[in-house]
């Protein structure tokens, strides 16, 4: 057990405590902001001021927009949010293309921020949101805490400030039927977040990462083992954390949005995507996709508008020729989809509809699987490699046969776990409801602890790095 550890969870319990007894919405309004940026500072001293500085300036320029909702005003603000995520995360990837450069050089040393990524988009839609005639108007404490709410400001749910801001003038609904529904929720990743971590270390000492790092000719069985590792392991490690803030968020009796449903039981890449990274999926569709497809009319013009939009989502995540082709891919297969259903509408079934469902779901998530070659090489060749193998088939396994194992052993028990949950009842009582209160408030600490342990380890998490 840390120091670290402890000072989390003991600053976490007197956050809680406090808030409880206080009857005075702004003194627990300043209570949760100086917390989180305690807990910010803790985790990225270097960047709070920026944070801050963020803050404070879409505060007033989202006033002003309301004030005077003009689109050159909306773009201005918008640009300079941009701007702010493009110096710190896309400049530097322009170094390779001057290697020399003394200049380039410095920039190649620029620091990411913790939770760039997310907290501006959060700016971003606030400042949309203003234009459009949004009811809500926060005050400055009350943007502040939306922007660096600690429980969503290192990787998000990306949140809105109409679903964040009134639960934050509400009494405090933190009670022990709460904390209790944010436990399991914390149990819940915690547990997802030990199985990518078991895929991260692997058998023996060989997990993803060196499976990925093998070169020659890789078989077909080698290729799709490593991207079925990696597909689950990002699932595990991002699902799981998304599970374990918003059960902390929940034990203050906060709700933030769902980031993940089961995706990988979707049966189309529609469906995947309406179920994969749920926030940042509506926030690319409401100030992304809508606007450009309703530009124009023509039919066409949505399906350029919807490779666009997935290309946007894409470089979200890098300035990398790899994380444009992944977007572009998947716009392509949601085009692809749409195209199916038209051309399928009005047609007579094919076979029964289980068979039809099982065919849906193979192809779907064989599509997604192959899809995580782009996100997760190292370059084109490198992508290229894996693709060929996985698509061409070839004999031989570099992979240990251990990490097969756990690879497909993780695989079929996470379906097999999908397939028992799907048969409990929905009233079914809650997985520690057999204990005594007691009892059941140490389990309750013991995974409180695991939950702030996890969190003091946090920038560990695959997406820390986007």
């Amino acid at each position: 057990m840390s120091q670290v550890s402890i000072l989390y969870a003991a600053a976490v319990l007197v956050v809680w405590m406090t808030a409880r007894v206080s009857s005075s919405r702004p003194f627990r309004l300043w209570i949760y902001l100086a917390a989180s940026w305690i807990f910010y500072f803790s985790l990225d001293a270097r960047f709070l001021p920026l944070l801050v500085l963020s803050s404070v300036f879409n505060y007033h320029y989202g006033r002003r927009i309301r004030r005077r909702p003009r689109v050159a005003l909306l773009w201005a603000g918008a640009l300079v949010n941009v701007a702010l995520l493009g110096v710190f995360k896309y400049l530097p990837a322009f170094q390779a293309l001057f290697p020399d450069s003394p200049f380039w050089q410095h920039v190649r040393q620029i620091a990411l921020p913790l939770g760039l990524s997310f907290w501006t988009f959060q700016a971003l839609s606030y400042l949309f949101d203003q234009y459009r005639g949004d009811e809500t108007r926060p005050s400055l404490g009350e943007f502040c805490l939306y922007m660096g709410f600690a429980p969503t400001v290192m990787s998000g749910p990306i949140c809105r400030v109409g679903d964040l801001v009134p639960q934050f003038r509400a009494p405090f609904a933190g009670s022990w039927e709460s904390v209790r529904e944010g436990a399991q929720g914390v149990w819940v990743g915690v547990g997802m977040i030990t199985l990518a971590r078991m895929l991260a270390a692997g058998h023996g000492g060989f997990g993803v990462a060196d499976a990925f790092a093998l070169r020659g000719p890789l078989g077909t069985a080698d290729a799709w083992v490593m991207l079925l590792g990696y597909g689950f392991q990002i699932y595990f490690d991002f699902a799981g954390y998304s599970r374990l803030v918003i059960g902390v968020a929940r034990m203050f009796g906060f709700q933030l949005p769902e980031n993940f449903d089961r995706p990988y039981l979707s049966t189309s890449v529609t469906s995947f995507w309406q179920r994969w990274h749920m926030s940042l999926s509506f926030w690319i569709r409401d100030y992304v996709f809508l606007p450009l497809a309703m530009s124009r009319r023509e039919v066409w013009w949505r399906h350029v508008s919807l490779v666009i939009s997935m290309a946007v989502f894409g470089l979200w995540h890098s300035a990398s020729w790899l994380f444009l082709l992944w977007g572009v891919y998947q716009g392509l297969m949601l085009v692809g989809h749409r195209l199916w259903q038209q051309l399928r509408r009005g047609a007579a079934p094919i076979g029964p509809r289980w068979l039809r469902s099982a065919a849906s779901w193979l192809l779907t998530f064989l599509v997604i699987i192959l899809s995580w070659t782009l996100f997760r090489a190292e370059g084109a060749s490198h992508a290229a490699g894996i693709l060929t193998a996985a698509l061409i088939p070839a004999a031989g396994l570099q992979l240990p046969g251990g990490f097969v194992l756990l690879v497909l052993g993780l695989v079929a028990g996470y379906f097999a776990s999908q397939l028992a949950v799907s048969r409990i009842p929905q009233r079914a009582p809650g997985l520690l409801s057999w204990l005594p209160m007691p009892a059941r408030f140490a389990c309750y600490a013991a995974i409180f602890y695991l939950a702030v342990f996890r969190a003091a380890e946090a920038q560990g998490f695959i997406y820390a790095q986007f």
